[in-house]
This record gives structure tokens, sequence and C-alpha cells, in this order.
């Protein structure tokens, strides 16, 4: 870890009522001596919070009235002597109190170093060190409890416990690999290596729905023009966001919208209907549509109850083939009860799977908690997060770590019951151990960890 001290702006930029430059290292308290003046003569001390105005040590002149609180370390975030000046939140107040404090001996800190120094000072290991970040970038509640249960360590702990037992199976193996002419107790490690292998597949089991959460998904609106795609987005938001009028092709560009179902940051897509056109911009708008579609998590198939499904509703049946797709037939309170037409009329054939097909009406509501309710299903693969359920890993990177551990955790056990040499089951213990190392950061390389904390603001 650098000994050198780090100063960056760790609030958004713009306008605010407050902004913060941040300091951190052995010169924190030296840097802030040289560029804050309190009000009261005094040297800062620690945990307490002392008025006064940021001054430039060239000129003497005041730049900003101020707030400055020090942190000594090891009770910091960061473990070292920390120091935050508050300022008026403007954005030049904050950017002169930065530069004045690189002048005065800092340097400007790395995107994510803070959190870093925190991760490699032990403070914090690297599943907290991520959901620092989950927790700043939480676009829902859900998002945020998870994020906040992951910060809390509980992840941590189990990957930790779970690898404590794996680490003794490997101790044993190794034992008896390295030292054949040795008389090593027989142990049973069949057990604690199904043990292991429990955990780790009891926290992937979960690991799709944590990562819809945190990551949320992509929901395509598409159908003929003048179906009600414009409407259902509309009131999937609960908010007059798309234009609507009676015109076809009212809609020409595809219009993006993050709606918050049941927890899950959904994108939802309003596109152009899909039809034959020879105007020029609705091509472009059929193209982009198209586009919308390959790169959703899910299809919303928009049809019009009050007509019978048409060659060209199939045809854009046809291009929702390979992805998830709910049907929902619209304008249901202006349809026959039982006309050809109605959602109870022909259906999408089977080699169009739908997940669920719902009867909507954009103008009395009806169906529209129905739609959220399907797109939830859809995505999370069953029920919803349980109230209070918040221990769920989100990560794409520990998923996929967690896959590894379980498959050769699997391999290592199979081979322990078939009595296979233990030389084999070395190799995939070891494996499995790097994989949930990974996760808390004790098998970590720095590329990794590069990618990682690239990820984060300056300030953070």
């Amino acid at each position: 870890m650098d000994d050198d001290t780090i100063a960056a702006i760790a609030t958004p930029p713009g306008e605010g009522g407050v902004g913060v430059v941040r300091l951190s290292g052995p010169s924190s308290l030296a840097v802030a001596a040289a560029i804050f003046r309190p009000a009261r003569p005094g040297p800062l001390r620690p945990y307490r919070l002392r008025y006064g105005h940021v001054v430039d040590p060239a000129t003497g002149a005041a730049v900003d009235e101020a707030l400055c609180a020090f942190m000594r370390g090891p009770r910091s975030f960061t473990r070292e002597d920390v120091v935050e000046i508050s300022c008026h939140g403007g954005p030049l107040p904050v950017q002169t109190t930065l530069a004045l404090a690189l002048v005065a001996g800092a340097r400007l800190a790395r995107p994510g170093e803070f959190t870093l120094r925190a991760f490699l000072s032990g403070r914090i290991d690297l599943t907290q060190a991520e959901a620092t970040l989950d927790v700043v970038r939480a676009q829902t509640s859900a998002g945020l409890a998870l994020a906040q249960a992951q910060l809390g360590g509980w992840l941590a702990r189990e990957v930790r416990a779970a690898r404590a037992g794996l680490m003794e199976c490997l101790a044993y193996v190794t034992a008896v690999v390295d030292f054949p002419e040795d008389e090593v107790a027989p142990q049973d490690i069949g057990p604690q290596l199904r043990a292991g292998l429990a955990t780790a597949a009891g926290l992937l089991a979960g690991a799709d729905q944590g990562v819809i959460y945190r990551q949320g998904a992509r929901a395509a609106l598409v159908g003929r023009p003048n179906v009600g795609k414009s409407s259902l987005l509309n009131a999937l938001l609960r908010a007059d966001r798309a234009i609507v009028t009676p015109i076809p092709g009212t809609t020409r560009d595809t219009l993006e919208e993050t709606a918050n179902l049941g927890g899950i940051p959904v994108v939802l897509i309003d596109t152009a209907g899909i039809h034959d056109s020879a105007d020029h911009v609705e091509r472009l708008g059929v193209a982009r549509a198209r586009q919308a579609l390959q790169g959703a998590d899910l299809a919303l198939l928009v049809l019009d109850a009050m007509v019978p499904v048409g060659p060209s509703d199939m045809a854009i049946a046809a291009l929702t083939r390979e992805k998830p797709t709910i049907i929902v037939w619209n304008k249901a309170d202006a349809a026959p009860a039982a006309g050809p037409g109605c959602a109870q009329g022909p259906a999408i054939p089977a080699h169009i799977p739908a997940l669920a097909t719902v009867a909507t009406s954009t103008i009395t509501g009806a169906g529209i908690a129905e739609v959220a309710e399907a797109i939830i299903r859809a995505l999370l693969g069953g029920a919803p997060l349980a109230a209070g359920q918040a221990r769920l890993v989100s990560s794409p990177r520990h998923r996929d770590a967690l896959q590894r551990a379980v498959d050769h955790l699997r391999a290592a056990a199979d081979s322990w019951d078939a009595g296979r040499p233990v030389d084999l089951l070395a190799g995939d213990l070891t494996v499995a151990l790097n994989a949930l190392g990974e996760i808390t950061g004790e098998t970590v390389g720095d590329d990794l960890l590069d990618l990682i904390f690239s990820r984060f603001c300056i300030g953070k």
C-alpha cells in the first residue's frame, strides 16, 4: 500500500448544499493545517468538528467557510489519518480546496483508492469493498438492503467458515500425498467436503436472483403500431412519459425509462411499431425496435384484444422466440367478451412460448399490476425476495467464483467417495479454495483488484 497522502472530492459534481474534500494518509493533518484556519486557534482534535475557513497559504486569502473533521488512524475508514473538509457545495469552492490540498503535499487519489486502502489495511474484506459501491449505486430499496447486508459481512463470514473446513481437508490430503512413507492417521474428510459443498451450493442457489436485484433487467415492449405499447409503458411507470395518440406510428424511436417493479430496477423500452413502411424515419424506428428486442432480457409482446391475431402479429411473435416472453392483450376493456381477438380467443402458436398471458386495459388500469407481477416472476424465476430476506449473493463475480467452487468441490467429494487417488482430490480442493478466496480477497491478484476498484468514483 502506498504511504503517501491522497486527496479527492468525495461529493458529486455540480451544485449542492455541501461539498466534501477528503484526505487520507500520514500527512493528512499537516495538509489540513496548511489550508484550514479554525475560527478559534488551536490544533485539530480527533473526532471533533471545527468551524473555520479554507485559505490559500500563499496569499492568506480566505477561499470559503468550512467545517473540518479529523479522524486519527486506525479509527478511520482507511485505518490511516483521515481529514474531511466540508465546503459550500458549488464546483469552485471544492475544486479550489482540492487544488490547495494538492499544492500542500497531497496527490490526487485514483478511482476507488480510499476503499482500496481500507481493504489493504484489513479494515474491510473484498466483499465489503464491493458492497460499498453497491450501496452508492443501489436503485431500489431491495438492492440497497442486499448491499447493506453484504457490507455487514455476512457473505465473508459464510465463505470463510466454509473455507476453513476445506483447508483442514486439504492439509490432510497434502500430508498423505507428501509423506506416503509416514503413518498419517486415517481421517474421513467426506462430511467436511460435503459441508463445504452445501454452503457454496446454497450461496449459489440464490445468486441469479441477487444479480437481478443488483443489476436490474431490460424489458422491450414490442408489437404492431397502435396496439398500446406507449400506453402500457406509461401505466407501468405511473407517469405520462411516452406520447400517446390514436395515430399509428406515433412512436418512431425507442424510449427507455426505469421502473421499480418489486424491488427490481427494470428498464422498460418502448419501441416503434414493427411493420413494413416506405417512410425512411419509420424504417429506422423499426430497426431500432429490433435492436432493442435483441438486447433485452425479457419481451412484452403487446397485442390488440379488439382484433384477431394477424400475420404481422405472428411475424413479430416469431422475433421473440429466443426471449422469455409475456403476452399482453391490451384494450381488453373494449374487446367483445368472446370475440376472436380477446384474451380468450386464438392463442399464439406453441412454438412461440409465453411465460404468462395477461389481459389489460390502460384506460381502466385493469391487468397492469398483473403485468408487473408477471415481469417480476419471469425475471426471478419464481417468488420475489421475501420481506426482510437480504442474504443473497448479488455480484456476478461472486456467482462465477461460487460456480467454480461448487464444480470442483463436487468432483472432490465424488473422488473421495469413490476412493480415487487423493492427489486428484487435492487438485480440485485447491481450485475450489482459490475460487472461494477470490470472493473475500484472500487469493485475489493485483489485476483483479485494479479492475474492481477502477469502477469506483475517485473520491470513494
